[in-house]
């Protein structure tokens, strides 16, 4: 959800005024939730679960902090080419998560290469400062954060049911 919500932003859909969900989002859910998660697949013995689920909860926290920081005075604001090899170095890391998904579910498989693509497309937009790849990277975030959203409800659906509801 807190993909959807940036990335309405990213495509001018939702206006700048927006960021106040987004950082709240990004704080609680997409951060501190995601760790929270990341720890118990750690006790579940999934490291693949861990590395994801703590990593991109970090990416969140960090992104709050690269937001607030400047606004509290703690930083200044970070520069466009900074913000790009950022994501650079995100969408670096999400091609190892990708390669890792190839022994998964296919629907994963679509999260995590479409999470590539993303890093990629944002990563350009702040190099280039072109308006129209940071339109382009928000629809494609959108479908990115649609699509973990998928599977996420396919995974609770198909366990409380004990039957396939949602093809993974």
């Amino acid at each position: 959800m807190t993909t959807v919500l940036l990335n309405l932003l990213n495509a001018g859909i939702i206006p700048s005024s927006g960021w106040g969900v987004i950082l709240a989002m990004a704080l609680f859910y997409g951060g501190i939730t995601q760790i929270i998660a990341g720890i118990l697949e750690f006790k579940n013995g999934n490291t693949f679960g861990t590395i994801a689920f703590c990593s991109y909860g970090s990416f969140w926290l960090s992104l709050v902090a690269l937001r607030v920081f400047p606004a509290l005075g703690w930083a200044v604001a970070v520069d466009s080419t900074s913000m790009g090899a950022y994501f650079v170095m995100w969408g670096i890391f999400s091609i190892f998560m990708f390669i890792c998904t190839l022994k998964l579910k296919r629907g994963l498989q679509v999260v995590f290469i479409s999470l590539v693509v993303l890093f990629f497309l944002l990563a350009t937009a702040d190099f280039t400062g072109i308006g129209v790849i940071k339109t382009i990277a928000g629809l494609e975030g959108i479908f990115c954060g649609a699509s973990a959203i998928y599977v996420a409800s396919a995974e609770v659906l198909n366990e409380i049911y004990k039957k396939t509801v949602l093809p993974l």
